[in-house]
C-alpha cells in the first residue's frame, strides 16, 4: 500500500538537528482515524516524553470528526506511543543528557496503520539557523547559475 502523509513537522528542521530517527506506532480511538484520514492534524508544538518507561505524545491537535457526534474524542489529549523497550530506554537515557529532545517530525499511513516520525534532536542556537539560511541561499545562487552557464553554452552552439 506504501505511505501516505497526513502532516508534518516543518518547523522542527528550523528549530533543531536531528540526529537520530525513529518510526512509532500511536494507540488512537475510532474517530480520531476517521479524523487523520482527511487529513485533519496539526504538529506544531508537539513533543514526545518517556514516562514510567512508556513514550506518549503531547500537544498533537487532531480535529474532532464530523460526523462523530458524542463518540467524538478530546483533541488534545495526550497518545501513547509503540515503541520497543530497547527503544524506549535508548530514548531516555539520550533525553535525559543536557539538549536533546524527541520531537515529532511527521504523521503518516504505512499500510493502513498510522504512523509517527520521531527525531531526536538537539536544538539550533540562533546562529546555526542563520548559518542554514546562508548556506541555502549560497546552494540556490549555485543552481541559478549552472542553468544561466548551460544556457549561454547551448546559446552560442
Amino acid at each position: 500500500m506504501g505511505e501516505k502523509l497526513i502532516c508534518n513537522n516543518k518547523k522542527a528542521f528550523h528549530d533543531y538537528f536531528i540526529e537520530e530517527r525513529y518510526e512509532a506506532g500511536m494507540v488512537l480511538q475510532g474517530t480520531e482515524v476517521k479524523s487523520l484520514r482527511n487529513g485533519k492534524a496539526n504538529l506544531n508544538d508537539s513533543f514526545a516524553m518517556v514516562k514510567n518507561g512508556e513514550a506518549f505524545l503531547h500537544n498533537f491537535h487532531i480535529n474532532p470528526y464530523d460526523f462523530g457526534n458524542r463518540e467524538n474524542h478530546d483533541p488534545d489529549r495526550m497518545r501513547k506511543l509503540l515503541l520497543h523497550k530497547k527503544e524506549i530506554v535508548k530514548l531516555f537515557s539520550k533525553i535525559r543528557e543536557q539538549g536533546y529532545t524527541l520531537v515529532p517530525l511527521r504523521v503518516y499511513f504505512k499500510d493502513g496503520k498510522v504512523k509517527t516520525e520521531l527525531g531526536l534532536a538537539k536544538g539550533k542556537k540562533n546562529y546555526d539557523k542563520r548559518e542554514v539560511m546562508k548556506q541555502k541561499d549560497m546552494q540556490r545562487d549555485v543552481v541559478v547559475a549552472m542553468k544561466e552557464r548551460n544556457r549561454g553554452a547551448r546559446d552560442r552552439d
